[in-house]
């Protein structure tokens, strides 16, 4: 596999390390060397927040990205901050729903979906993030379903094992956009 330098960012409390943490299990699923890195800090108070995650089959020198190839924006300070940071032939996946200028890069791929918007209509509320990985795996292909089905499994904690299913559709959502 491509090294994967992958960026969600957007508001604090948007699930965002969550999010990571299900890719970073896929990874380590799939066997691949692994970096997860969260940004904490006052951001979890509704400043923006944002997580780090490289996927690869060589050792992972730095969990520090420079240069993401894939970046997740969920909203509009965090893609202000990290659109110009893709790099070329990389890709942006953007929650329409909270952002309202799309980049027009025309080095990278440009995802734009209203995963927020689609994540209550479907009565799945606060899973926008998990929307979006679904909508990530489909234009990367970095797992298969199963495993990144399994990552969710093990990152959701026993004490909530309720929202499991949730996120599955969650994902097969943004899989389908």
């Amino acid at each position: 596999m491509e090294e994967m330098r992958i960026v969600f960012a957007g508001f604090g409390g948007q699930g965002l390390l969550f999010a990571g943490k299900v890719v970073a299990y896929a990874g380590l699923l799939d066997g691949h060397e692994v970096s997860w890195l969260p940004s904490y800090g006052p951001e979890m108070r509704g400043g923006t927040a944002n997580c780090s995650v490289t996927l690869s089959d060589e050792p992972i020198g730095s969990p520090l990205i420079m240069n993401p190839n894939v970046l997740v924006a969920m909203n509009q300070p965090s893609l202000l901050k990290f659109e110009n940071e893709v790099s070329a032939g990389g890709i942006a996946l953007v929650d329409t729903a909270l952002v309202t200028r799309i980049p027009e890069r025309e080095d990278i791929a440009v995802h734009a979906l209203e995963a927020t918007n689609m994540a209550e209509e479907a009565k799945l509320k606060g899973l926008a993030n998990i929307v979006l990985v679904g909508k990530m795996l489909k234009e990367t292909g970095f797992c298969s379903e199963e495993t990144i089905e399994a990552a969710i499994k093990k990152a959701v904690p026993p004490s909530k094992t309720a929202l499991i299913e949730k996120n599955i559709q969650a994902l097969k959502l943004g899989m389908q956009a």
